[in-house]
């Protein structure tokens, strides 16, 4: 799966099967259910999903929250806009799940 078609399943009513679950919270997310995506990212424990938790917060615009989310996944909180950032996590979590592995 690439970035387009990611976005292209957005015209759908469910996420795509077998989409992983980081994957699942920024779809729900860009069709405007924060809090499913919120649920999906606050329970999953690792770097990437803290990653996730942090933008939905930054979102939110509790930025102290998203502050400490960042910390937490060893990131910054980002310049860009949500959308830009949107895109980069997507992509990111995209190349990792479906590129071609030697």
């Amino acid at each position: 799966m690439n970035l387009s078609q990611f976005r292209d399943s957005l015209s759908k009513n469910a996420p795509p099967p077998g989409l992983p679950l980081l994957l699942q919270a920024l779809w729900y997310d860009a069709k405007g259910d924060w809090n499913r995506a919120h649920d999906i990212a606050d329970g999953f424990a690792e770097s990437e999903g803290d990653w996730v938790h942090a933008y939905l917060h930054r979102k939110e615009g509790d930025q102290w929250n998203a502050n400490y989310w960042y910390r937490i996944a060893g990131r910054s909180m980002p310049n860009s806009t949500l959308e830009a950032e949107w895109q980069f996590i997507v992509e990111a979590l995209l190349h990792k799940h479906y590129s071609e592995k030697p």
